[in-house]
């Protein structure tokens, strides 16, 4: 279970000095952690891991129910993977990009990519992960709409609870106040319009279809209260991942790029969690019915061996860019890491390995017995909704399901729920009161229900503290 502030400083004051404990404690600075608490707790050290499974440095084994973050689709350990890292290092260990200099596995790569992708891309830039991804896609919207002489047409619209990174152009484009505040985000022609959750955002006597006529509403008069000339482009992830695994209902999508095309406004479509097989289809736009102009990966490109990330554009984009190079000289924009060669490689593999082995219609199949079972603890008490598609999901946890009536964000019962669930051997995410699931697409049937019962585990000591404490 969570610690309580007194027994995580027995605990800090249990690590010997020359503990990987105490040496992280005194040396490191973690992303996405509340500080203060990780000082009293101190950190679980990862040691080793295969599959689906990932064991910390006190043997104790955990059934990896959030592919690491979001990424390890092909699991842990995989030797080929290894082996062509270093057979890549061995041979050409580094090469970059700029100058018109290339790499047989970068262009490979951007080939195997294009071809896999459901919409007409023409070029691809890589990067080394999902925010410097989204962060591209910003410069290359507007690169290009100086391009072709429309300066004014620069705004970026976004949704509240989506999540597109963290960099000071990408942590705009996310909606969620943890990553803005204090960071002075969001900046300047980053909007955000309404999430598309209809179990937290509908309102009473609101049917799921007048919902998705309101938020899409929202969005038009957003654009025409900036003004359709000064907005650029719409971007969305297929599911909402980090904000909580939200599944925009039926038509939402479909009524939202007709507004786009409208008002000639592109549609970014961010990849990084949905794509390669995640929501049941090789792309969540493909699960889903969008047509995007441009598309961001990462995350499942190299199952996380090594980072990598890609946008995808149309070649018209491409063609504006060149034709202003007598003008402008070089295009400014790239990375050190851009086409990583030993990355490059280690991602193609890691493609050619899921089509070999037909990894997309496995996770299919074993996302609908996941579904299945999750969806027994409907009716269940603190549980709101259960949401998800493929094998990707999340239980909502409340005080009150219909109408739906959240705990506090201090009585941290998604927290606690998330620790429970560690305890009893696997590692989910709460977001908020939300507790997320994101296997491995490896997964077996078997570890489908190891994993769910692993959870129903958890939720039931959070089911008993909660009434233990009061909070139902």
């Amino acid at each position: 279970m969570q610690p309580t502030k007194q027994s995580g400083l027995a605990l800090h004051n249990e690590f010997s000095a020359d503990s990987i404990e105490a040496k992280d404690l005194q040396h490191m600075l973690h992303p996405s952690t509340n500080l203060k608490q990780h000082g009293e707790l101190g950190p679980k050290v990862h040691e080793r891991a295969e599959g689906v499974y990932i064991w910390d440095n006190q043997g104790n084994q955990y059934l990896e129910g959030m592919a690491g973050l979001w990424c390890t689709a092909i699991g842990y350990g995989n030797e080929e993977l290894a082996d062509v890292a270093a057979q890549q290092m061995r041979k050409l260990s580094y090469s970059q990009l700029f100058a018109g200099r290339t790499n047989e596995p970068s262009v490979l790569l951007a080939e195997k990519l294009k071809s896999m992708v459901p919409f007409d891309a023409g070029r691809v830039f890589f990067g080394s992960s999902g925010s410097d991804a989204n962060d591209t896609q910003m410069k290359l919207i507007w690169y290009y709409n100086n391009a072709i002489g429309r300066p004014q047409k620069k705004k970026i619209i976004s949704r509240k609870r989506g999540y597109h990174g963290v960099t000071v152009a990408s942590g705009s484009l996310t909606g969620l106040p943890a990553f803005h505040n204090a960071f002075d985000l969001p900046i300047a022609g980053v909007l955000h319009t309404t999430s598309p959750h209809y179990y937290s955002e509908g309102r009473d006597g609101e049917s799921e279809a007048a919902f998705v006529d309101r938020v899409t509403n929202d969005l038009e008069q957003m654009i025409l209260h900036e003004g359709p000339e000064t907005v650029a482009a719409f971007i969305a992830e297929p599911i909402l991942g980090a904000g909580g695994v939200i599944v925009p209902p039926e038509n939402y999508y479909q009524k939202i790029q007709a507004v786009l095309e409208k008002y000639d406004i592109f549609f970014i479509d961010d990849e990084v969690i949905c794509g390669f097989g995640r929501t049941g289809s090789a792309f969540g736009a493909e699960t889903f019915g969008i047509k995007p102009t441009t598309m961001s990966v990462a995350k499942a490109l190299s199952s996380a061996y090594l980072p990598i990330s890609a946008v995808l554009i149309p070649e018209f984009m491409y063609e504006a860019f060149a034709a202003k190079s007598d003008e402008l000289g070089n295009f400014g924009h790239g990375f050190t890491y851009s086409g990583h060669p030993v990355c490059a490689a280690v991602a193609l593999r890691n493609l050619e390995i899921m089509q070999e082995t037909n990894l997309f219609e496995h996770a299919k199949k074993m996302g609908e017995i996941f579904q299945a079972r999750l969806r027994q603890f409907v009716g269940q008490p603190l549980v709101g909704e259960v949401r998800g598609a493929g094998l990707i999901a999340a239980v909502e946890l409340v005080k009150q399901t219909q109408p739906r009536v959240p705990f506090q964000p201090s009585d941290g019962v998604g927290a606690f729920c998330s620790a429970a669930c560690q305890d009893a051997g696997v590692i989910l995410r709460n977001l908020g009161d939300s507790v997320a699931f994101c296997p491995p697409l490896i997964i077996s049937e078997d570890q489908v229900h190891e994993m769910v019962d692993k959870f129903a585990v958890g939720l039931a000591k959070t089911q008993f503290w909660a009434k233990q404490s009061g909070f139902t």
